[in-house]
């Protein structure tokens, strides 16, 4: 098991270059995690993380620092790094968090938009329309994001909007919308195609009393998201680290 999810960290890496920089260096592990494409829990071999940039240990380090400060790496003494895994309750937390920051942003986001943010948060709930349409969960979580930060964008309250992206950041390895069903994801988007309408009105109580519901079911969805998976970290093992 180990050597599979080693080998399946390095496979997803693009090095088009030996030699990169510190910051590619973290950019490419930063991109690579929030694809969610290794599992939570995966372990980040430096050695060979280091060789196949063609550099030496100390860059991937002061990396992957950088990731633990952002919540998306673990380490452990004796274990090494780890893609970062969430219990259940933190998985929930991050949401509430999320619905918090986002909530802040709305009114004002309103009061801000401008016809190409208007179109923006139009073109992304199209394609989490096609999602739905195809059933295709992975695409539905990519796009679920961007919708929510479409829909944020426009406040240009540029430090929540830091803070908020970060928060996205942390939950992204989980791809927690890969995870429920397909009628939670309709239920889920019946909610925006309803945010959407209010937005575009300009009815900033509508907004708010539309993203309380989504939040609502939002959290009840979340809580179905399988548990004996992996993917989350049981919550006795997080209180005994």
């Amino acid at each position: 098991m180990p050597s599979r999810r080693r080998s399946a960290l390095l496979a997803c890496l693009v090095v088009d270059a030996p030699g990169r920089p510190q910051q590619a260096i973290l950019d490419e592990l930063r991109r690579v995690l929030l694809d969610g494409a290794v599992l939570p829990g995966t372990p980040i071999p430096l050695a060979e993380v280091a060789d196949l940039f063609g550099v030496s240990q100390i860059p991937v380090r002061e990396a992957l620092k950088t990731l633990i400060g952002e919540g998306l790496v673990t380490h452990r003494s004796n274990f090494g790094y780890t893609v970062a895994q969430l219990t259940p309750q933190e998985l929930r937390e991050m949401y509430i968090v999320r619905e918090t920051l986002e909530s802040a942003a709305l009114a004002a986001a309103v009061a801000n938009a401008t016809d190409e943010d208007r179109a923006a948060i139009v073109a992304a709930n199209d394609a989490l329309q096609c999602a739905v349409h195809d059933d295709d969960p992975v695409a539905y979580h990519r796009h679920s994001r961007g919708f929510h930060l479409a829909l944020t964008r426009p406040s240009r309250m540029f430090r929540l909007l830091h803070m908020l992206e970060s928060a996205w950041n942390v939950a992204e390895p989980v791809q927690s919308m890969v995870h429920v069903s397909r009628h939670d994801r309709a239920a889920l988007h019946a909610d925006h195609r309803r945010m959407v309408e209010v937005f575009l009105a300009g009815d900033v109580e509508g907004l708010l009393t539309a993203a309380e519901e989504h939040a609502r079911r939002l959290n009840a969805v979340i809580a179905t998201v399988p548990t004996d998976t992996g993917l989350l970290l049981p919550t006795d093992i997080s209180s005994a680290q």
